[in-house]
């Protein structure tokens, strides 16, 4: 089965090519939604990040209070990457286990996981390929401040607090540019789909 990473900064559009490639057929797993699944009530994950950023992280029914942990985290670094360590290996162990049950039904797939920071945790070199997707800075900016509701400035520091996208370029195999809208986008994902069917044939 080919294995392929998906990326990209904030508001760049990841979440329409992961829809696209979903429906020429690759296998996806959208690691947001996976992170949600390993700090639902209950999990391993929610009881290490409650250690880790004391009760006050959860609501009173034992559930994650994602709006406080978000104003911690984003307020500082440090306690962002403490968080990420936290979780990332809860999320990496369950993507493997979908890929591998995925792989034993369809050795020939094409298996697809989309997460924004693959090449910062440096789980991108688990993956055969990757993609980055990509636009204009200011289209990512407007996206982010419509998207998220946020200020001009707001925007501006949550851009800055990733990896910029010139740096997450440089490990691409596949780059799409999302600045000209959907046709574009789709054009194009649909022409990266072909590269990897023909590469997951062998």
């Amino acid at each position: 089965m080919l294995k392929v990473g998906l990326t990209g900064s904030i508001a760049v559009g990841k979440s329409f090519v992961l829809g696209v490639l979903s429906e020429l057929g690759c296998r996806v797993i959208d690691a947001d939604a996976v992170a949600r699944q390993v700090v639902l009530t209950g999990s391993p994950g929610l009881k290490s990040v409650a250690e880790a950023f004391s009760e006050k992280v959860l609501k009173s029914d034992g559930s994650l209070d994602r709006a406080k942990l978000s104003e911690i985290v984003f307020a500082d670094e440090a306690q962002r990457k403490r968080l990420n360590s936290i979780l990332h290996p809860f999320i990496i162990a369950a993507q493997d286990a979908q890929m591998r049950d995925w792989e034993q039904q369809d050795p020939k797939g094409i298996a697809v996981v989309d997460a924004a920071l693959m090449i910062e945790s440096g789980g991108y070199q688990r993956f055969d390929k990757l993609i980055v997707v990509h636009c204009r800075p200011d289209v990512q900016l407007e996206r982010l401040m419509t998207r998220d509701d946020l200020s001009r400035e707001e925007a501006k520091k949550r851009v800055a607090a990733q990896m910029s996208q010139d740096e997450k370029k440089k490990h691409a195999h596949f780059l799409i540019d999302t600045s000209e809208g959907f046709e574009s986008v789709r054009r194009q994902t649909e022409a990266v789909f072909r590269e990897l069917r023909s590469l997951a044939n062998g």
